[in-house]
């Protein structure tokens, strides 16, 4: 028999994949390949390396939330999944879109959500805060790469 903490692992895993699909629905793709880019652009196969990893450790961040406090963790839960929410929403606006702008505007608030669940999480688990630092640094290279792309090629690039 599973245990409820495997089960309840899963969840989160399954919550985390489901906002990272949005990086799979909209691709990159030619337009994307044709925008100008800053010389210290990640190359394109780090994105779902490091992303894979980052979803990752967002998934084992929330559990280990959820396994410490459990029901009383509801509003750092929450805003656990308004944040998936609000990452899910980049890759709409940034590709599917093509809203250089939108994505910017998104990608500031997904820092500050970010931020503010490192310090929610913090008063409830240490791990579980510090898993989530790697995702911030990363988030913050992709605003500013976000918004050297807007500044070389224009709001809808």
């Amino acid at each position: 028999m599973v245990s409820s903490s495997v089960i309840a692992l899963a969840i989160f895993f399954v919550a985390s994949f489901a906002a990272a699909s949005t990086g799979a629905v909209f691709r990159p793709g030619v337009w994307y390949a044709n925008l100008r880019k800053p010389k210290w652009t990640p190359p394109n196969w780090a994105f779902p390396i490091v992303w894979s990893v980052l979803f990752c450790a967002i998934a084992v961040s929330g559990w280990l939330v959820w396994e410490t406090a459990g029901l009383s963790a509801w509003p750092a839960l929450t805003l656990f999944g308004v944040h998936l929410i609000v990452n899910a929403a980049w890759s709409f606006l940034f590709f599917g879109l093509k809203r250089l702008d939108w994505a910017m505007a998104e990608v500031v608030c997904l820092w500050l959500t970010i931020a503010a669940l490192i310090a929610v999480f913090a008063l409830i688990n240490t791990i579980a805060a510090l898993l989530l630092a790697p995702y911030l640094a990363w988030v913050s290279v992709a605003a500013m790469l976000n918004l050297r792309l807007l500044q070389l090629n224009g709001a809808r690039g």
